[in-house]
């Protein structure tokens, strides 16, 4: 088996870029479904509520069970198959939500999209911290954290412009043939580098591979990685709400096309959004050359700073100036990324990468994923009595500001035991 040092620059940036593809699809996948939530909701007469629904549990509950099995394979299997093998299936079940006839049918076709995605991130993960050494992993996280973005901004476009033009169903159709495409250049030109070899010979020695029960108890006897992993969660919650309901804001309220609000937040998530989850990596990685704890710090302050803009885009009279001055604050929401998936590979053992990156996304997405959409749908309807179609934006104001300054906590109370954490590994 190769070394990384047999690895050279070249083959690991073209790895880190499939990789990164991977993630994009796995995006547009999420995102094109809320572009078209308006359509689907007038088709199939769906509440808020529902709609919520579909996106979060429907689609997080399967998508966080299943990944523990699936990580635990990644640890000890080939992680560029199982990175194959999801996205072919994943991308499969994106072109069938084009045929669901009804509530029911679209809830399966988001559940076996879960499904699928449950094996994308945990070896993807598992693979760029082997490809990397610690001082670097920020930044090639990062880098493949842009796949939120750029798959984000694709599914907006590509949902707004197919959905216009040919109709939603056609719409999910067309974006999962090339995800099919790209699983067989994953199998076909990745490899497989050998695990542990950036890190101390006696964090890479194992006995025998822990279950998922000992790796749990392992990760939750670091407070560091249990404030930040909450914290990371109340930025998906907020987040995932905002992303799914956001594009039904605009409709409703400001009476804007799909292919107008595919196109302004297509063009802010991929320029904002990439430099902001860009920059998070690279300033931690500076920093913490000099105290690891600002690699918790940096989202902290990042959260801290977004609040305002939230506040000013929601309740902002004319959409085109809101989203303008929207975009400090979509710069500032994607920087915890790169710092949260390298300090949760950085602080286990390398033998423990997938299944540690699988448990930190069960806690992301049951939580933000799973309750996000739905906590905004539910407050969208108990609203509606009061404020009619106005609703979606309260409670799209409540939950953001209120999710990062609580996120904000939990970062900054990481912060104050990472050191020892770090120490512990190696005792």
């Amino acid at each position: 088996m190769s070394t990384p040092a047999a690895f050279s620059d070249g083959y690991r940036r073209y790895a880190l870029f499939v990789l990164l593809l991977v993630y994009v699809m796995n995006f547009i996948d999420r995102q094109i479904l809320s572009i078209l939530a308006e359509d689907i909701k007038r088709e199939i007469d769906l509440s808020d509520t529902a709609l919520g629904f579909l996106s979060g549990i429907a689609f997080a509950l399967f998508y966080t069970f299943a990944g523990l099995p699936i990580a635990r394979w990644a640890d000890t299997g080939s992680r560029r198959t199982i990175v194959a093998l999801s996205l072919f299936i994943w991308s499969g079940m994106t072109a069938l939500t084009g045929f669901a006839q009804g509530f029911a049918q679209l809830v399966a076709a988001r559940v076996g999209v879960g499904i699928g995605e449950a094996g994308g991130s945990p070896p993807s993960h598992s693979l760029i911290s082997d490809l990397f050494p610690p001082e670097r992993r920020a930044t090639a996280l990062a880098i493949y954290s842009l796949g939120i973005p750029i798959g984000g901004a694709l599914g907006a476009i590509l949902g707004g412009f197919l959905g216009q033009k040919y109709g939603w169903r056609v719409a999910f159709m067309a974006v999962g043939v090339p995800g099919a495409i790209l699983s067989l250049v994953v199998r076909l030109t990745l490899r497989e580098p050998p695990r542990g070899a950036f890190d101390a010979p006696r964090a890479v020695t194992s006995q025998s591979p822990e279950s998922a029960r000992e790796v749990l108890r392992f990760m939750m006897r670091l407070p560091s990685f249990v404030h930040m992993a909450f914290g990371a969660s109340l930025h998906a919650f907020y987040g995932y709400g905002a992303a799914y309901f956001v594009p039904v804001f605009l409709i409703r309220v400001h009476h804007m096309n799909k292919l107008e609000v595919g196109s302004w937040l297509g063009l802010i998530a991929l320029t904002t959004g990439v430099i902001g989850i860009s920059l998070g990596g690279a300033i931690s990685d500076r920093l913490a050359e000099r105290d690891a704890r600002w690699y918790m710090r940096v989202p902290a302050i990042a959260s801290t700073l977004a609040i305002p803009f939230a506040v000013i885009f929601y309740l902002w009279p004319d959409p085109r100036t809101a989203i303008l001055l929207s975009v400090p604050g979509t710069l500032l929401g994607g920087v915890y990324l790169g710092p949260t998936f390298a300090m949760t590979q950085t602080l286990v053992k390398p033998h423990m990468r997938a299944l540690a990156s699988a448990i930190l996304l069960f806690i992301i997405n049951l939580i933000g994923l799973g309750g996000g959409p739905l906590a905004v749908g539910i407050v969208s309807d108990y609203l509606k009595p009061t404020y009619g179609d106005e609703s979606v934006r309260y409670a799209l104001l409540w939950i953001v500001t209120l999710g990062a300054a609580w996120a904000t906590l939990h970062y900054l109370f990481a912060a104050r035991t990472l050191q020892q954490d770090l120490e512990a590994k190696h005792a």
